[in-house]
């Protein structure tokens, strides 16, 4: 699909039996193999997994600490025909009369590296430091193998040219005050991959999830854990093979806990996308940091096609119901929350709102329904306004005047008709000219409408207009543009979807029925007479909300976008109505920055919002000429 940068890392479970490391050695050049086959640029395999990490007194003797390093040249020997996929094992490493548990990190018939444990466990069921000591106490900075000399300690950093860093751990390392990982993200690993041999107990599989995922959440990086098999279960243990991938506080990969055969878990990421949230995330790079030793990599192979890389259909919504749940109840809070602060501020004696039956409104109903229970104030403190129009059809005022009543707002309704027509003589305007001034007078009119009966009721007017509108400027400069306090203005219509379906499913079942009519009903913004459908004019939302959440979150190129949508939107969109949408969007984005500059007040729910007074500022002159795509 001619995107690049795509990276796909494995985590590697293999059967092992302890303390057969010419055995082990095959099975994890066997796997390797078959993850080089899947275009895997990253192998990681658990620790110790040579020899195993339950071998105990073992590791005293020279035997297995020989068969660790014969099996460690022929996993040498197997990278050569790897196509550049680098694997990492774990081995123990006898230096002087030190040993250390190590990783080592070998490609192209090399071995580039090899990172040591820094902290080692002595607690419980852990007796780690009976046979090893911990990466402070190396004392050289390289170790010698069959002739060779390669980089050997804690913090190692392994660079890719000019796309991807990563950086190993091991075990305990994550699970410490301190990890070494944080030190790494802050020298630039995107990618950061632990070796890992915890023994199974009751929650933990839980709290390692959580984590290895908090900790790829802080430090906006792709988190990899390999962890031991049941081939390491041995007397008073057991090892479940738990392998896990988070990226940026997200799960991506999770394998089967207690199979007993190998398995291995794949996962795909954009490094530069995590560069992206760390340059804008500038405390990030606030933090100190001592530069590490790196170590150079050969060029890694990417991912071909976009099948491994999650590219969701709506970024803003999640995908799992109970999550999705939680954050349309969360979102209500904010929203409700932000406007009984400003009722109070301004000691407003009413809310004001134009209902039109549509989705924006019905949400902005809700919340305003929402901020009324905070404060204790009966729902009659709600005066919404039907103001039938031109375009405005029965099917949105049913549901208006069924909204009001159920929820128990005030409803008034004042016809426009007559003011627009006079409107239309004042200014000598022919009214069977069906243009943007036929279409702005209406909305202008019911601003001016529902500001005068904010006076006049000493009350406040809540704006309706969304995130997607605001970015698009879908909307009449000081008409529904305007208002005192905009609730919606960060939440994306695909998510208000949601939660109108939130609410309908905590509703009386004849408001339900009318929430679920208001999402069902096409969006419109009936000024004209007949049907007018937004969607047919500007193109889908949901083309929309994915263009600008992989614009503002990545900083993504339009080449790239369109790539993406082209391949998330394969079987709903044809690839020439995705570019002809795109092309509208960055239109659109940069010539109506001038609203953007003059919004109203609104709360801020996510992490993409386009306030010009806190997340997007933007000259209003700005040119888009190097946002167009090419020609075809």
């Amino acid at each position: 699909m001619g995107f690049e940068g795509i990276y796909r890392v494995v985590a590697a479970v293999p059967r092992l039996r302890l303390g057969d490391c010419g055995e082990n050695a095959r099975e994890i050049a066997r796997m390797y193999r078959k993850a080089v086959d899947a275009r895997a640029a990253v192998v990681v395999f658990p620790e110790l997994a040579l020899t195993g990490y339950s071998c105990g007194d073992l590791f005293e003797q020279r035997t297995l600490l020989e068969g660790a390093l014969a099996g460690l040249e022929e996993l040498r020997e197997a990278t050569r025909e790897g196509q550049g996929a680098v694997l990492v094992v774990g081995l123990p490493i006898l230096e002087g009369t030190r040993l250390f548990n190590c990783a080592a990190v070998l490609q192209n018939g090399r071995i580039l590296g090899v990172t040591v444990k820094s902290y080692l466990p002595e607690y419980r069921e852990f007796y780690e430091c009976r046979q090893f000591r911990p990466a402070r106490e190396v004392r050289r900075p390289t170790w010698r193998f069959q002739g060779g000399e390669v980089p050997f300690g804690a913090g190692l950093l392994y660079e890719a040219p000019g796309a991807l860093t990563f950086g190993v751990e091991i075990c305990e390392d994550l699970w410490v005050v301190k990890p070494p990982s944080q030190e790494m993200a802050l020298q630039g690993a995107q990618l950061l991959l632990n070796l890992s041999a915890g023994p199974e107990l009751v929650a933990k599989a839980d709290y390692r999830r959580m984590l290895v995922t908090s900790q790829s959440a802080r430090l906006m990086a792709m988190y990899v854990l390999a962890g031991a098999g049941p081939g390491e279960s041995s007397s008073d243990l057991v090892f479940s093979g738990h392998a896990l991938a988070s990226c940026n506080g997200a799960l991506a990969a999770e394998s089967q806990r207690f199979a007993l055969e190998s398995q291995w878990i794949q996962a795909d990421f954009v490094p530069r996308w995590l560069d992206a949230q760390r340059r804008s995330w500038s405390s990030f790079n606030d933090c100190a940091t001592e530069e590490g030793r790196r170590v150079p990599l050969d060029p890694l192979p990417m991912v071909e096609d976009l099948q491994g890389l999650h590219l969701p259909l709506h970024p803003f919504v999640p995908e799992d119901s109970p999550e999705r749940n939680a954050r349309c109840d969360e979102i209500f809070r904010i929203q409700a929350t932000g406007l009984a602060r400003r009722v109070a501020h301004v000691h407003a004696r009413r809310l004001v709102i134009g209902l039109s039956g549509g989705l924006d409104s019905t949400l902005a109903l809700l919340v305003c329904v929402r901020c009324c229970q905070l404060l204790g104030l009966p729902p009659s403190f709600i005066l919404a306004m039907t103001m039938p129009g031109m375009g405005t059809s029965g099917r949105t005022k049913g549901n208006a005047v069924g909204l009001a009543r159920e929820t128990g707002a005030e409803l008034r309704e004042i016809p426009i008709g007559p003011a627009v027509a006079r409107h239309f003589q004042d200014i000598g305007h022919d009214p069977a000219k069906t243009d943007v001034v036929y279409e702005n007078a209406q909305a202008r009119e019911r601003t001016q409408i529902l500001m005068d009966l904010a006076n006049q009721e000493g009350g406040i007017l809540v704006g309706t207009g969304d995130l997607s509108e605001i970015a698009l400027g879908w909307s009449t400069f000081n008409g529904d543009h305007m208002s005192m306090y905009c609730v919606n203005c960060g939440v994306p219509k695909t998510l208000i979807r949601f939660m109108v379906e939130y609410a309908a499913e905590h509703a009386s079942p004849a408001l339900a029925r009318h929430l679920r009519d208001v999402k069902e009903t096409p969006v419109s913004p009936e000024l004209l007479p007949g049907q007018q459908h937004t969607e047919e004019i500007i193109g889908d939302y949901d083309l929309h909300d994915f263009f600008l959440y992989f614009f503002l979150k990545y900083g993504e190129t339009p080449e790239n976008i369109l790539t993406l949508a082209q391949w998330a939107f394969r079987h709903i969109h044809s690839p020439e109505k995705v570019r002809k949408t795109l092309v509208r969007f960055f239109r659109r984005f940069f010539a109506q920055q001038f609203k953007r500059n003059a919004m109203p007040d609104g709360p801020k729910v996510g992490t993409i919002a386009l306030s010009p007074r806190g997340d997007w500022r933007m000259p209003a002159d700005a040119s888009g000429a190097l946002f167009s795509l090419p020609q075809e």
